[in-house]
């Protein structure tokens, strides 16, 4: 069987996702890039990055809101590669409601995908990856750490994140497989940049103003966060959730 790393990143079209899979190109790390149907995004671009960094990867669709869809998504690491070793769970959806607003309709689809979405590519990584494997969820500062009003669902679904992967790291801590979780702060990515849902690009600047750091983040810097959680430096850190912020959740306001 190959030396070389092989790990399964949701939402890996644009932003965080595909930054992780470029750092993996470069640590020698394959990806299967997960990619959504409705998402405007071209993996393929994914896919080139990759390639230029030197790495190897290949494209799956994969709906996460869908049991057989996950499991399908986590078999083409076998099928591609022949063993998995990483399983990543990046993919999710930002909608604005106010609660007034926020149906049970609402609620559901965004924990479908935000909290159940994650469950699903945790579980079908763990069936499939051997003893000594990793898994990282991605969270946010939006429930990890803070409220948001009229965000009411995402909040709650990225808060229950943190506790699904606690518990599954006690789960599969006699198998070594390490589960742990990221929360970006305020990140450059399609979503942030959407006006509509959340910051848009004026807002994202003018919160990067009151960032310790002076700027917000970039994809790449949660990339490389995820990275080490997943490799062998950290292999002794499980059922952690680690802020990457520029300093965001620190700063005591006036």
């Amino acid at each position: 069987m190959s030396e070389e790393r092989v790990a399964i990143v949701t939402g890996a079209a644009s932003g965080i996702g595909r930054a992780l899979c470029v750092h993996y190109a470069r640590r020698a790390v394959a990806s299967v890039i997960g990619t959504f149907s409705g998402d405007p995004h071209d993996p393929e671009q994914t896919l080139r990055a990759v390639e230029d960094a030197g790495g190897r990867a290949v494209i799956h669709e994969v709906d996460v809101r869908s049991t057989a869809s996950v499991e399908a998504f986590a078999d083409q690491a076998l099928s591609s590669y022949g063993r998995l070793d990483y399983a990543v769970a990046n993919a999710g959806i930002l909608r604005n409601a106010p609660l007034d607003e926020l149906t049970d309709d609402r609620w559901n689809d965004m924990l479908d995908v935000d909290l159940t979405g994650v469950l699903r590519t945790l579980r079908a990584g763990a069936a499939r990856m051997g003893d000594g494997g990793a898994m990282v969820a991605v969270s946010s500062i939006a429930g990890g750490i803070y409220g948001w009003e009229e965000h009411a669902h995402y909040a709650a679904a990225k808060a229950g994140v943190l506790g699904l992967i606690r518990s599954v790291a006690v789960e599969l801590g006699p198998r070594q497989i390490r589960a742990n979780s990221v929360i970006p702060g305020l990140i450059e990515t399609p979503q942030s940049l959407d006006p509509v849902n959340s910051l848009g690009p004026e807002g994202l600047e003018r919160a990067g103003k009151d960032i310790p750091w002076g700027r917000v983040g970039r994809p790449e810097e949660v990339a490389s966060v995820i990275g080490f959680l997943t490799s062998e430096d950290a292999r002794y850190v499980t059922g952690q959730s680690l802020v990457v912020d520029g300093g965001l959740t620190i700063k005591m306001k006036a």
